[in-house]
């Protein structure tokens, strides 16, 4: 898991700042073209796999609430926050996902901003390889943690 500046710069507004949360999240796929850092900012810096065949530009919206982060988590033992995602699916329909060009490898988190490609990029997970799905298949996210630490 990746944790742009951008979402420590946010976090500092959202508790400190009065600075205004975003309505909703959304998680949405990108291809390896262009790695993520810590200093990917928009949705733009990055490449988001083709629309289409069961993909929508933007993703998958997260509401803010126990259904699509149901379990928050304090664990004095390792000295971590965490909060995990519900599990997110997506099902290639019509053709295989992406419609076309590279694969997933990257999976994002970003705020709510109508226009997607300027979306604040908050936390980036690796998928570890690039996946195209055939169609009638689904690609599943499950499990994802986020962690923060206070070492």
């Amino acid at each position: 898991m990746l944790v742009t500046n951008k979402f420590c710069f946010r976090v500092l507004g959202w508790l400190f700042n009065g600075t205004a949360l975003p309505t909703n999240y959304y998680i949405a796929l990108f291809t390896s073209a262009t790695v993520p850092t810590v200093d990917t900012n928009i949705v733009s810096d990055l490449t988001q796999i083709a629309t289409g065949n069961g993909y929508t530009s933007g993703g998958i919206s997260l509401n803010k609430n126990a259904t699509d982060f149901p379990n928050l988590t304090e664990d004095d033992t390792n000295d971590r926050g965490q909060i995990e995602l519900k599990d997110i699916v997506w099902t290639a329909s019509g053709g295989s996902l992406p419609s076309s060009g590279g694969g997933a490898r990257y999976a994002a988190i970003t705020d709510d901003n109508a226009t997607v490609g300027s979306r604040e990029v908050y936390i980036v997970f690796d998928l570890a390889s690039s996946f195209t799905i055939s169609s009638g298949s689904s690609l599943t996210l499950a499990d994802f943690l986020i962690r923060t630490t206070s070492v």
